[in-house]
């Protein structure tokens, strides 16, 4: 990656708003946007709902990484239960939908589990930029 930043925001679903503009100030003319800020939408919902990240205290981590060809969005959450997966959301659930429209955008996604929590991460392509 040719630069990274990152952001920690506390573990409230307000946040999710601030971490959607985090990201669109960021990618202004370097990258797409649009998907971009999706990404991050859903991977915070994700990380504040699902995760010891929503509890009192919690608290979650956006890195954006802007390489050539690709923008990187990763959500680093501090863990729980359940490991993110592609749901099979096909009737009319209100959610799980999430992971299945980031991976419609993406060129990959991914978790890495780490000791005390994980990372959800997804490469946007950089196309006309």
């Amino acid at each position: 990656m040719r630069s990274k930043w990152c952001r920690a925001f506390p573990g409230l679903p307000d946040e999710v708003a601030h971490a959607r503009h985090f990201i669109a100030s960021l990618l202004q003319e370097q990258g797409p946007v649009d998907d971009a800020v999706l990404v991050v939408s859903e991977l915070a919902t994700n990380a504040v709902r699902h995760t010891l990240s929503g509890s009192v205290g919690g608290w979650f981590l956006v890195v954006i990484g802007l390489g050539d060809d690709l923008v990187r969005i990763e959500v680093v959450d501090q863990g729980g239960d359940r490991v993110p997966h592609l749901c099979d959301a096909t009737g009319q659930e209100e959610g799980g939908r999430g992971l299945q429209m980031i991976a419609a955008c993406a060129k990959d996604w991914g978790v890495k589990t780490w000791p005390e929590g994980r990372s959800v991460w997804a490469d946007l392509a950089r196309e006309g930029v």
